[in-house]
């Protein structure tokens, strides 16, 4: 089971969380983990945490689900 902390990304790429992490993750480097992480193991179940929706600003929810898509993909590679 994958947990994904969405506070662990920049607050560039992901304001919109509880936390924001100075100097996260970017979106290539999440998703170079993420493919290597479904690569090497079976990913049965997955989850995506700490999304805070700021009215009108919704890029947060948009990586969040864009971050969903690619799992499925991966899973299904």
């Amino acid at each position: 089971y994958l947990a994904l902390d969405i506070d662990a990304f920049d607050p560039a790429t992901a304001p919109a969380t509880s936390t924001p992490e100075p100097g996260g993750l970017t979106w290539l480097q999440a998703t170079s983990l993420l493919r290597e992480v479904f690569s090497r193991t079976n990913v049965v179940g997955a989850d995506i945490v700490e999304v805070a929706p700021t009215p009108g600003f919704q890029c947060t929810e948009f990586l969040a689900a864009r971050l969903g898509a690619k799992m499925i993909a991966y899973r299904k590679a």
